[in-house]
């Protein structure tokens, strides 16, 4: 199953605490009235310069053991956290969204301007914006599981856990091309950088998919995707 559409068909809704949190404040009882009046005025105007849009396919996980997992269509993940996953799942999400290059380039033109502030705060939207997107995703993959009877997992992204960037040539080969324009440097980092690409496992819920975290038995407690 192959789902490509040209536009999200849901409101991305700018949270401006998230934005806080992004440019370094913990909330917005200690923000100034310049940087506050910034925040507004920009999650108000920001959807002109937001393009949100989204691909999956859902394939077959073929056989899952130690680190590695064979997906149909002769996709190989190398990964000891995602394998340990796809053991529990029949089928799998592959996934990449986008907001577009129109917020990134703004925000870079506004640094090379000098304003800074600006494009700090405009690239903060632009990340909680693609968070929003994927999680839309998420939740119509969810509903689609459901329809079926079945459960899904948190999304996993190369980069993560012991999963390597350069995983994400697997994911794009799996999307055979419908990749929204988005495509990856030499370093396995997407262009425009506001994407996010992963998969989410699917599977029956006695085996506890939806559960499945593996930083409940992970020691390193300084992790930036600590969940």
């Amino acid at each position: 199953m192959f789902v490509t559409d040209d536009r999200v068909d849901a409101d991305i809704e700018i949270d401006k605490d998230q934005i806080c949190h992004y440019i370094g404040y913990e909330d917005n009882h200690n923000l100034s009235a310049r940087i506050a009046s910034l925040i507004d005025d920009y999650a108000e105007h920001a959807h002109y310069l937001i393009n949100p849009l989204h691909s999956y396919v859902i394939k077959d996980v073929e056989w899952a053991r130690g680190s590695i997992a064979l997906i149909e269509g002769s996709v190989i993940f190398k990964s000891r956290i995602i394998a340990r996953l796809l053991e529990r799942c029949p089928q799998v999400a592959i996934f990449v969204v986008t907001i577009g290059k129109y917020l990134e380039e703004t925000a870079f033109q506004l640094a090379r301007d000098g304003l800074i502030l600006q494009a700090t705060v405009l690239d903060a939207i632009g990340s909680d914006a693609v968070e929003k997107v994927a999680d839309f995703v998420q939740d119509r993959i969810k509903e689609m599981a459901e329809a079926q009877g079945l459960v899904t997992s948190r999304r996993f992204s190369p980069g993560y856990c012991d999963w390597n960037v350069g995983q994400q040539r697997m994911l794009f080969y799996a999307l055979t091309g419908n990749t929204l324009g988005v495509r990856l440097t030499g370093e396995c980092l997407m262009v425009p950088q506001k994407s996010i690409s992963g998969i989410i496992g699917i599977g029956p819920s006695i085996d506890d998919v939806e559960n499945y975290n593996p930083c409940k038995t992970c020691t390193k407690q300084d992790c930036p995707g600590r969940r």
